[in-house]
């Protein structure tokens, strides 16, 4: 296989959801309201935990991040879903190189992310006594930046490959610029990139997954040797929304990117693609603020501080 800058084609055009023009008008109102929820979701969350001192530890520090990360991934998604829902269904070849850059940059940070904050539930409740040493902001910082500065790196490579491919085709069957839609426009035999994205996802998914899973090994087994029902209780309550983003992470992702055998339906991709986009990241400041009892109480007291503030 042969790379060069032979490509001629500055736009694409994203071809979305033709079979649902009819719902043009209903699916953009539906998209636009979650991309908002999404965004304040996520904003208050941020919010909450940065300004409230009950939650300035390295659980909720990850958190504020994770929700900064889900913000920024359905925005380099949503807008442009928006748009082609308008009828505005081209894309530069720059701005597609771009947001397909980001969309999966993005995407390993999450996975990483999701591996550190199990690793931090992992020393919270198998070493308590330990955790305020071993997770202090220091090594917080230092692992969040390397949650990104790996990200960058492992993403990099691929994305500049895709950039040097000639294309055929200006017509991606897809709402955004996804990997696989890409290959398909490409006037070469794009096998080998298949396979090579292929272990990249695998590596990266797998891998994270592993060390989640090892790390939860440790923390049941834990949990299920403290005496009192009670304790058992409030330890894995404090992994609870944690286990189910990861859940709701790895298993539409893993459906979706690691498969080596891509003769599959890209119509019914897309609307993983839509779970992965869209729904996952609004669900994610909800599974957080509902299902953990730190966040629904200062969430409480600054309601209630507003309504004081309110009558005076």
């Amino acid at each position: 296989m042969a790379l060069g800058n032979w490509s001629t084609v500055t736009e694409f055009t994203l071809i979305a959801f033709p079979r649902l023009l009819e719902l043009r008008l209903f699916l953009f109102v539906l998209l636009l309201l979650t991309y908002t929820l999404t965004a304040i979701g996520n904003i208050i969350i941020i919010s909450l935990i940065w300004t409230d001192n009950g939650l300035q530890t390295p659980m909720y520090f990850f958190l504020s991040n994770l929700s900064f990360l889900d913000t920024l991934y359905t925005t380099v998604i949503t807008p442009k879903l928006l748009a082609c829902l308008l009828g505005k269904r081209a894309i530069s070849f720059a701005g597609c190189i771009t947001q397909t850059y980001f969309y999966f940059f993005l995407g390993t940070v999450e996975f990483i992310l999701l591996a550190v904050m199990s690793f931090d539930r992992y020393v919270a409740i198998c070493n308590p006594l330990r955790y305020n040493i071993i997770m202090n902001s220091s090594v917080c910082l230092i692992l969040v930046l390397s949650c990104w500065m790996g990200a960058f790196l492992s993403v990099l490579v691929p994305t500049i490959i895709v950039t040097r491919l000639p294309y055929c085709n200006k017509e991606i069957n897809h709402f955004f610029c996804d990997i696989a839609p890409l290959l398909q426009v490409a006037c070469i035999d794009t096998r080998l990139i298949e396979k090579i994205n292929f272990l990249l996802s695998a590596l990266v998914i797998l891998s994270s997954l592993a060390f989640t899973t090892g790390s939860y090994i440790y923390i049941i087994s834990t949990i299920l040797r403290i005496p009192s029902a009670q304790g058992r209780q409030r330890a894995f309550s404090t992994c609870a929304s944690h286990i189910t983003v990861v859940s709701i992470a790895y298993g539409s992702n893993i459906f979706v990117y690691v498969r080596p055998n891509r003769n599959y339906s890209l119509d019914f991709d897309k609307i993983a693609a839509v779970l992965i986009t869209v729904v996952t990241p609004l669900l994610n400041p909800f599974i957080y603020s509902l299902r953990n009892e730190k966040v629904k109480k200062v969430l409480r007291d600054n309601e209630q501080n507003h309504v004081l503030d309110t009558l005076e």
